[in-house]
């Protein structure tokens, strides 16, 4: 209760309140005589901050709440079914925090308007506002200096949320004193060192800080120390891989130059064995990239697979050949990021290509060329990052024996042709590195001495990188040899006359196409900084034109002679 004018007294309380009026009787003794009034004490307009995620970025939520005459509660600015359930989280969450709810009409209102709001990190705004226009918070004026963003339980606890780096990113942009997440969140939001921020575990602990009952200390974080401090442990090895020399040297070449690789081979040969171990022979994050990666992560609500906050090692994604074209790339009505954009600074392995659906696989071929991912709806368009190395296997023929020197392949050479139709030449064209896997004998495998180990190849690496990030330093596009442009290949990638010419004779014995021509120069160029030579010389391209063996004409050419002279199976002996 507080005092208006002397022998009156009104409740806090929008809805129902008292008029008491007081008499005197005879006696001089008092009494008094209620009068049941409609009141609205407030008219108080209290705003707070929250964020919404778009793609990988977040945008400045301003939510307001009014409280009125009546006993609706209502959300406005395009929430979704999860914003519209926050006020049975609310509702219960300030009971079992101790507060009470209004006996009135409750608005809140989600701007800008025409963005579609979704996800449940809209809770700890909504709350706090509607504290601060009951008057439960009394530093109001503190409200719009944070942004808040956390999802609450019944109980008044406050649950992580996904993209706690990007509003951190955001709220250090838009100049805010502060920023508020769940506390699982904390250390993720608190990468951005530029602004404090505060893990809270619960709105009782909220509305404490606003009214200056306790004090909070923002999180801090020594992010040199959790980028590096298991950047290094890979859990396999190069050294586990019998033989397979030319493999692992293509590999390597792949690595130096961030080049795309299919591997093609008979089952059990090493291809997924191979391509699993290629992240340990990538060179470092970069904290910039480290940064970038984690990004992605956040959003898309994978941080808790990672036992750090920030990702320090390349990722390395390999989804199932059922997975459909949205899954790969990304999308949904409200965009998030695919596999492509999880593989962002990393690696994206498709193993048993040919059984990804054709159409699933075409979606590939602008990522591969632009780095990006642009996936337009009706109110926006959203650019997801995708500089990722594509790494493929496949089996030569459905049978997977084709070209075996122990095992006779079944497939005919029709058969053969549609399994290959199955990529499609455009998108042949955009991978660099066809690499043959032999599979070893039983003597090769119990033989073979140690392989070097990744830690070695690594070194040659990151040598390699290094003049690379040095020959780009004025291109901030272009970051290896893989991203060069027409533009960049003429300046940086210059044959001897030798090379040329074995370069131009190789195009017209395999009608390659133009972009054939450049990716070959773009691995010729690798293998020449591995090999510290300017120049790219007739060696170099030699080799480079040795991993395009996936050539169209040459491969049928070899199924239709293996099908004039068949042998016998070693499996099945009864089949030709």
């Amino acid at each position: 209760m507080i005092a208006g004018r002397p022998g009156y007294h009104f409740t806090r309380e929008p809805g129902f309140g008292f008029l008491l009026i007081w008499h005197k009787n005879n006696d001089g003794t008092l009494f008094s005589q209620p009068i049941l009034l409609i009141i609205n004490f407030y008219a108080m307009l209290i705003k707070t901050y929250g964020c919404a995620l778009l793609g990988v970025e977040a945008i400045k939520v301003v939510v307001e709440v009014n409280l009125s005459k009546g006993h609706h509660q209502i959300i406005s600015g395009l929430p979704d079914a999860a914003v519209k359930e926050s006020l049975a989280r609310l509702e219960s969450a300030v009971h079992n925090s101790g507060f009470r709810m209004p006996a009135s009409k409750i608005t809140f209102n989600l701007g800008p308007a025409d963005v579609k709001k979704s996800g449940s990190s809209f809770d700890l705004a909504m709350a706090v506002a509607l504290l601060g226009a009951t008057q439960q918070i009394h530093g109001v004026n503190q409200l719009h200096t944070f942004v808040l963003s956390g999802e609450l339980g019944l109980s008044g606890s406050i649950e992580p949320v996904k993209g706690a780096l990007s509003v951190a990113i955001l709220a250090w942009k838009e100049g805010f004193a502060g920023v508020m997440v769940p506390f699982e969140n904390a250390e993720e939001a608190a990468l951005v060192t530029k602004i404090p921020v505060y893990g809270v575990r619960s709105l009782q602990e909220v509305a404490a800080f606003f009214n200056g009952h306790i004090t909070l200390e923002p999180v801090k974080i020594n992010t040199r120390e959790q980028f590096y401090a298991t950047q290094s442990e890979f859990d396999v090895d190069f050294a586990d891989v019998k033989g397979q020399e030319r493999v692992k040297r293509a590999l390597e070449i792949a690595a130096a130059g961030g080049h795309n690789v299919i591997l093609i081979g008979p089952p059990g040969s090493g291809k997924s064995m191979l391509a699993n171990r290629l992240p340990t022979i990538l060179p470092p994050l970069t904290l910039s990239e480290a940064l970038e990666t984690t990004r992605i992560y956040s959003v898309c609500g994978k941080m808790g697979s990672i036992r750090s906050r920030l990702v320090n090692k390349r990722p390395f994604r390999s989804p199932h050949s059922s997975s459909s074209h949205t899954s790969l790339v990304g999308g949904g009505s409200i965009p998030v990021p695919g596999e492509i954009s999880l593989a962002h600074n990393g690696v994206l392995f498709l193993d048993e290509m040919p059984e990804f659906n054709r159409n699933v696989l075409e979606v590939l071929r602008q990522p591969l060329e632009d780095g990006k991912v642009s996936i337009s709806r009706a109110l926006h368009t959203v650019d997801f990052p995708a500089h990722f190395m594509l790494v493929a296997s496949m089996n030569p023929c459905p049978c997977g024996y084709l070209n075996h020197e122990r095992v006779a392949c079944t497939c005919s050479t029709h058969v053969i042709q549609k399994y290959m139709a199955k990529i499609s030449g455009p998108l042949l064209d955009r991978i660099d590195l066809h690499i043959d896997v032999k599979p070893l004998n039983v003597s090769e495998l119990t033989q073979q001495p140690a392989s070097e180990a990744s830690s070695s190849v690594r070194e040659r690496v990151i040598t390699a990188r290094e003049l690379q990030t040095l020959r780009f330093d004025n291109h901030p596009l272009c970051h290896c040899n893989a991203h060069m442009n027409p533009a960049l290949i003429k300046r940086y990638a210059p044959l001897t006359k030798d090379a040329g010419e074995l370069l131009m004779s190789v195009m017209q014995t395999f009608t390659l196409s133009g972009r054939a021509h450049d990716r070959i120069i773009k691995v010729s160029r690798t293998i020449a900084d591995l090999a510290g030579s300017e120049e790219i010389k007739f060696t170099h391209v030699s080799e480079a034109v040795g991993y395009r063996s996936l050539d169209r004409q040459s491969w049928i050419e070899s199924a239709a002679a293996k099908n004039k002279s068949p042998k016998k199976s070693a499996v099945f002996p009864n089949r030709n």
